[in-house]
């Protein structure tokens, strides 16, 4: 049954990407609620159509964001500083699908097949990245992205306190079998304030807190079919 319902919410989404005669021109998920992993991809000509770069401290002049989540990362940034004295980097937001398909084939280099690859690396169309809903985060002490930073401190308070700005720890250990990916806690997605606060609650990831919505009365989904052939 739960894979039932978000392969509905997943085909649902898709038709927003195309360009077809007829498809789904709105869709209310309650925000920002798109489920993209290794199974439900993105089109290649999905770009966002509102990022910007926030401003924060970052690795690059090239990390971008939509506009409501680069607030909202300002506002998770700031208050890591000013609570605990913590200085955050953000390290890679948006990604074409192109660029994504870039890293991807040079993981494969790197490790010989796709199969292997695949562990570390999305193919392209199944990173969150392009969304420009997800930021990977470090600290200026730690060099790369790895599972440490989810030891130091402070990858506990981003782990603790991230749900309050609107952000979900996306991969965590033990869901690896459920998002199709390695333990990440350095990845943090944006879902808004109401729905991050209810998912750190919950301690279930986003398929299954998806999943969970769309089986509940009370949630009911609200879209419209315009015709956009002209």
């Amino acid at each position: 049954m739960f894979n039932r319902i978000v392969a509905i919410i997943c085909m649902i989404l898709s038709f927003g990407q195309f360009s077809f005669d007829a498809g789904i021109d709105e869709i209310n998920l309650g925000g920002n609620l798109f489920l993209v992993n290794r199974t439900y991809k993105l089109d290649m000509r999905y770009v966002p159509e509102d990022l910007i770069m926030p401003n924060v401290l970052s690795t690059s002049e090239q990390v971008l964001m939509r506009k409501e989540a680069a607030l909202a990362l300002e506002k998770l940034f700031a208050a890591a500083q000013m609570e605990q004295g913590f200085v955050l980097h953000a390290i890679s937001g948006y990604r074409s699908y192109h660029t994504q398909k870039t890293i991807y084939n040079r993981k494969i280099d790197r490790v010989g097949s796709a199969k292997r690859a695949q562990k570390y690396v999305a193919p392209p169309g199944a990173s969150e990245h392009q969304l420009g809903l997800a930021m990977d985060i470090g600290t200026p002490n730690r060099a790369g992205l790895n599972e440490g930073f989810g030891e130091t401190k402070e990858g506990i308070w981003v782990n603790e306190n991230a749900h309050r700005f609107g952000f979900i720890i996306r991969y965590k250990r033990g869901w690896e079998e459920i998002t199709g990916y390695n333990y990440e806690p350095w990845h943090i997605r944006y879902v808004g304030v109401e729905h991050a606060q209810k998912i750190y609650e919950q301690d279930i990831p986003l398929e299954e807190y998806i999943g969970n919505l769309y089986a509940s009365k009370e949630y009911q989904v609200e879209y419209t079919v315009k015709d956009i052939s002209e």
